[in-house]
């Protein structure tokens, strides 16, 4: 059976395309190319399905959520804050799985962090 073999790209539509590009550059340091081209490290990517009224992804009307693996959790919201970026105060430990932490862009999708033990 054929099988995909990663993501391959998120695409967002935005009412500033090149401003919220350069928010994900300047605030995330998703360093994409002018194709937005962005080599990722490697490492496990989770696909998981959740409930309709489920608040998890912050508004109902965001259909999925993107999730970034990062180093340091702590250190990767103390950034955004000081961005003046939309963090949640609140972080999650998962036990057996690792740490999350919460921001809202500025087109208002919520993006989790992911810091895997």
């Amino acid at each position: 059976m054929e099988h995909v073999l990663g993501i391959g790209g998120y695409f967002l539509r935005a009412a500033d395309p090149e401003a919220l590009g350069a928010w994900y550059r300047d605030c995330l340091g998703v360093d994409a190319d002018e194709h937005g081209l962005w080599t990722q490290q490697a490492g496990p990517t989770v696909l998981a399905t959740f409930e309709p009224e489920t608040d998890y992804f912050g508004s109902r009307t965001q259909q999925s959520m993107l999730n970034f693996r990062v180093r340091d959790l702590d250190a990767m919201l103390a950034q955004l804050r000081a961005h003046g970026a939309d963090v949640a105060a609140q972080t999650q430990d998962m036990e057996g799985v690792g740490r999350f932490g919460w921001v809202t862009d500025p087109e208002g999708n919520r993006i989790e962090f992911w810091q895997p033990l």
